[in-house]
């Protein structure tokens, strides 16, 4: 795994002048990602651990010079090329997936460490693709705020081997490029539908209160208990060529849902009820459907491992393109983490990789 990522590296261009370079980039790039695995969280963390890591290192390269100090791993993540290194992670990440029907859940996030003023504001915003079956970051782009997520969208799906996939995509990203874009790439797709596509939203609002047509609606339900409460989903799923005619600007359009959670708090017995509407281009199978909203939130289970257990919005790697090179590299560290099948957190097994080199070997060779 170590030396595939290392091969798809070579695309990203070394800035330095030729002839002045101490530490080759594939040293700092190693140094980096070791040191992440490990359980470092920024510069200094990532020299100290890649400090003691050396002998184990110089199993894979060189590393003639030792290891790249803090401030020299700072300057040139600085100025590394961001598309390149982006290209170089989502061609190795598509290495690492097999081609199935799974659910990929794009969902964008705030780098909240990055921001450049006190009010949060200029902080970067990331929006990746998540393999939620295979549990694998497979792209991801930068934007400045979430309100740009419907330009990078495009671009991050360009990135990605879509053939036979459902992609799952929350309101914001819910628009008619986007769609089509989907099916051309011979996907299918499960949008949410908020207020942002209001006759879309009010036509699927009006079809589901109306008894006539929600009778003839197929239905599914399940059942999940955890994090202190009981969580009962349901799914009504109906064919859409009604709504298809009505707007025939949305590609692939085949079905309609309503989603409704009923949480019930254990401890409060508080009840809430949502209920969320999707167009999608699966046929009107409600279980299948279902399926699709709940894998979605495991791009959100990333996330959340990403502020936790790599303590993601508390790293101040802010300047020119090293926050988001930062997060490529963190992302990459996610996957080989992931991919190990050992039992434990994931925060244990960073903790493990730093201190039992059979281990760290282990997660790098599979």
């Amino acid at each position: 795994m170590l030396l595939g990522f290392l091969d798809h590296m070579r695309v990203v261009p070394d800035h330095r002048i030729p002839g002045m370079v101490t530490y080759p980039l594939d040293e700092v790039l190693l140094s980096t990602l070791v040191g992440v695995v490990c359980g470092a969280d920024d510069w200094d963390g990532v020299e100290e651990i890649a400090t003691g890591a050396l002998d184990w290192l110089r199993s894979f390269l060189p590393f003639a010079d030792g290891i790249p100090t803090a401030q020299t791993l700072r300057r040139v993540f600085r100025l590394l090329d961001t598309e390149a290194l982006q290209r170089g992670f989502a061609a190795w990440a598509a290495s690492l997936r097999a081609e199935t029907r799974e659910v990929i859940a794009v969902d964008g996030k705030t780098l909240r460490g990055s921001k450049t003023s006190p009010d949060g504001k200029g902080a970067l915003h990331v929006v990746s693709a998540y393999a939620t079956e295979a549990g694998l970051v497979l792209a991801q782009r930068a934007v400045n705020g979430k309100s740009n997520e419907i330009t990078a969208i495009p671009e991050l799906l360009d990135m990605l081997n879509l053939k036979g996939a459902i992609v799952s995509i929350d309101a914001m990203g819910t628009q008619k490029e986007i769609a089509r874009a989907i099916v051309d790439r011979g996907a299918d797709y499960v949008l949410a539908l908020k207020g942002n596509q209001t006759s879309l939203h009010e036509d699927a609002a009006l079809f589901f209160a109306d008894p006539v047509c929600a009778a003839d609606c197929a239905t599914s339900a399940g059942t999940d208990a955890g994090h202190g409460r009981i969580e009962e989903r349901s799914c009504r799923a109906a064919g859409a060529k009604w709504l298809a005619e009505r707007h025939p600007e949305w590609e692939g359009l085949h079905s309609l849902a309503a989603v409704a959670a009923r949480r019930i708090d254990k401890k409060t017995g508080r009840e809430s009820l949502e209920t969320r509407y999707y167009i999608t281009s699966l046929e009107p199978d409600p279980k299948a459907i279902l399926a699709a909203t709940r894998a979605h939130w495991g791009v959100e289970s990333f996330h959340w491992t990403l502020d936790v257990t790599f303590d993601e919005d508390r790293c101040r790697t802010r300047k020119d393109a090293s926050a988001l090179n930062f997060a490529v590299i963190r992302h990459t560290g996610y996957n080989i983490i992931r991919a190990d099948k050992t039992k434990g957190s994931l925060r244990r097994k960073r903790l493990r990789a730093c201190i039992d080199p059979a281990f760290r070997t282990k997660l790098f060779a599979a």
